[in-house]
């Protein structure tokens, strides 16, 4: 029996949970045991713990309760309370997603207590370090033992900073094993897309019809804080479903909602509350998201996560950034970069609207990610 401790701290990584506490659950029940930590990044009750119940994740073992703060005190406090429970626990895995604080924190934690790291969404690069999100998982990469890698690009990351994808056990973090697994985003699209048909009631709700409207979102700091890149995205998004009279909804998180009066001017502010094809709507649930990935037109956004599973979906997306970490989607001319520049945007969605014949190759694995981890852990 090997014993294995997740941490979580955001809504995607509940969501990515889900998919490996699904394969333990239906594959390896009798082989795998997982504790779960909740650090209270996202705390809020409509993000998170409604993830945890439409998901159907276990109940987290422990809630650190952290909260919002910033990053070297979110970081500092998170680290010291999984310290304790580390010491306590003694886990054969810390099983990490992604690049956040609660990645970051973990992979110190648990490296400083020589436990070993599988990584899950290893060698994601957006080769930008002034996102925070860059120097977490970089350094949650170079104190894993095991590293899973969604894609292709990921491993040559790797390779690029001296990881070795032909090593051999016994894996340690001075000699890890890189495997390419697939995305367990992508398990999930697929599992969810048919339990949201049947639940889901969004598109109803909002009164939007199939391949009509377009679904944005748009959270990162370094668009909503500053103002003359947020002005440039409204300004394009107001543009788009003025002269095109088409739906964009854009589900926002509170903070962002608050702070468009405060960063956008005046006459861009009355423009998008005036204008009835933008509905600027709360956060959604998965179930929701992905029915609504399933059903648009088209997306544009600053997330790292919505813009693959639109590529899932078979869905072009417009990138709200000046990088990406999915450089494939972009290389596969079914995603354009158009940072915050309201003629890139503008641009985009003209091209995507004349662009009739776009594909979408399988290069987010078979669907099976969690199912190749968790036998991969096994076999350690």
């Amino acid at each position: 029996m090997k014993y294995i401790l997740t941490i979580i701290g955001t809504r995607p990584q509940i969501i990515k949970a889900a998919a490996l506490s699904r394969a333990i659950r239906n594959h390896f029940s009798s082989q795998i045991k997982e504790t779960i930590i909740h650090t209270g990044q996202h705390y809020d009750e409509n993000m998170s713990q409604v993830f945890f119940d439409e998901m159907k994740v276990p109940k987290p073992d422990h809630n650190l309760e952290v909260g919002s703060a910033n990053h070297a005190k979110q970081t500092a406090v998170m680290i010291e309370k999984l310290e304790a429970i580390l010491l306590k626990e003694q886990p054969d895995f810390v099983v990490l997603y992604g690049d956040t604080n609660s990645t970051l924190a973990g992979s110190v934690a648990a490296s400083k207590l020589a436990i070993p790291i599988a990584h899950i969404e290893a060698g994601l690069r957006s080769f930008n370090k002034s996102m925070p999100e860059e120097t977490n998982r970089i350094v949650c990469d170079h104190t894993s033992t095991l590293l899973f890698t969604p894609t292709q690009a990921g491993q040559n990351n790797l390779v690029k900073e001296g990881f070795n994808i032909k090593s051999n056990p016994p894996y340690t973090a001075d000699n890890p094993g890189v495997f390419y697994c697939g995305d367990i985003m992508y398990d999930n699209s697929i599992y969810f897309a048919k339990i949201a048909e049947g639940k889901s009631n969004i598109l109803k709700k909002y009164d939007l019809q199939k391949n009509q409207f377009i679904l944005g979102t748009i959270h990162r700091d370094n668009n909503t804080d500053d103002p003359k890149r947020l002005n440039a995205i409204f300004e394009a998004i107001h543009k788009i479903a003025h002269d095109n009279q088409i739906d964009i909804l854009l589900p926002l998180h509170p903070r962002t909602s608050k702070i468009l009066k405060e960063n956008l001017k005046p006459e861009t502010f009355k423009n998008i509350n005036a204008n009835p094809f933008i509905k600027i709507i709360p956060p959604v649930s998965f179930l929701d998201i992905v029915l609504l990935e399933k059903n648009c037109k088209m997306v544009m956004t600053d997330s790292g996560g919505l813009q693959k599973e639109a590529y899932f979906f078979n869905k072009p997306v417009i990138i709200l950034r000046a990088e990406t970490e999915w450089v494939e989607i972009v290389e596969n001319g079914t995603a354009i970069i158009t940072d915050a520049i309201t003629e890139n945007i503008l641009k985009a969605f003209q091209h995507f609207e004349k662009k009739k014949d776009l594909s979408y190759p399988a290069i987010f694995g078979d669907g099976k990610a969690a199912e190749f981890i968790c036998k991969k852990i096994l076999e350690v």
